[in-house]
């Protein structure tokens, strides 16, 4: 049975490959996903996936499929409107969920119509929901380069970042200058591993892995490191069971992991024994059972 399960694996080098690129998104992009929701900015990380369009679509129309070209135009769109919706936020009465709104509106219309301009609607796809099957060794160089790099930035600054999340007054009472460095550079991070998780999953698809785990990780441990772990677990193996769904149930890739981290994020609702719906239940009854 084991050799059943791993011989797609063992068989075809597409698929060893798109195991890879996805086991380092999970690892590094799940994290984040932790962070946004305890800094009750989960929608932001859907503003920023859909903020990379334009810049893609730029380095599409510029280079055609060129993985520095697009990924470059990437994180250049994807900051400057995390920089100008921060600027506006503080600049203007309009709170910053508002505000990354507008901008990833306008960035989505702007990235399908640059996208339409020259290319197929087969390119649009391409750009929108990824090809996971198709991962090639850059890809893979380049997704585990940012994810390794990632783990280590985060490593520096995730003290003042527990302390941004939990308790912002007093990280600014103790500089006032550390808060929004330390938002920046978290802000950065999130574009980058959103960035590569559209050389993999499309720009549509990439944050579905960064806030799924993070949300039913939730479900798993009442700690910060338990939860962190119990995402890039929970990462790992929609991963792994969306990819061999694909395989054998001819699904397209990329929103088959997607869906498997879905399924997964409603089982840990319904079963998680940090607040699970059913383990609720039980314990409520049990107790009443006692009295």
């Amino acid at each position: 049975m084991i050799l059943s399960v791993m011989h797609p694996f063992i068989e075809f080098g597409f698929m060893r490959r798109a195991l890879v690129a996805c086991i380092a998104l999970s690892l590094s992009a799940t994290p984040l996903g932790i962070f946004l929701l305890l800094r009750r900015m989960s929608l932001v990380g859907d503003a920023l996936s859909h903020a990379v369009l334009p810049g893609a679509a730029a380095g599409y129309l510029i280079s055609g499929l060129s993985l520095v070209a697009m990924g470059t135009g990437g994180v250049i769109a994807g900051l400057s409107v995390a920089l100008l919706s921060g600027a506006v936020s503080r600049c203007t009465p309009l709170r910053e969920d508002a505000s990354f709104a507008g901008f990833y509106l306008g960035s989505l219309a702007l990235g399908v119509t640059l996208v339409s301009l020259r290319g197929s609607s087969v390119d649009l796809l391409h750009v929108l929901f990824g090809s996971l099957l198709a991962v090639d060794n850059p890809s893979i160089i380049l997704v585990s380069g940012i994810a390794a790099g990632s783990l280590l930035i985060l490593a520096v600054i995730y003290r003042p970042l527990v302390i941004d999340a939990f308790d912002p007054t007093f990280l600014r009472a103790q500089n006032r200058w550390t808060a929004p460095l330390v938002h920046g550079i978290f802000l950065i991070l999130v574009v980058i591993n959103l960035v590569a998780g559209f050389q993999v999953l499309g720009t549509l698809m990439c944050v579905g892995l960064m806030m799924l785990p993070a949300a039913a990780a939730r479900f798993w441990s009442i700690r910060l490191p338990g939860t962190l772990a119990a995402a890039m677990v929970l990462a790992v193996v929609a991963s792994f069971s969306g990819l061999m769904g694909s395989f054998y149930l001819s699904l397209p890739a990329g929103p088959a992991v997607v869906l498997s981290a879905a399924v997964l994020f409603f089982i840990s609702i319904l079963f998680g024994p940090c607040g699970g719906l059913f383990r609720s239940r039980g314990r409520f009854s049990g107790g009443k059972e006692k009295a």
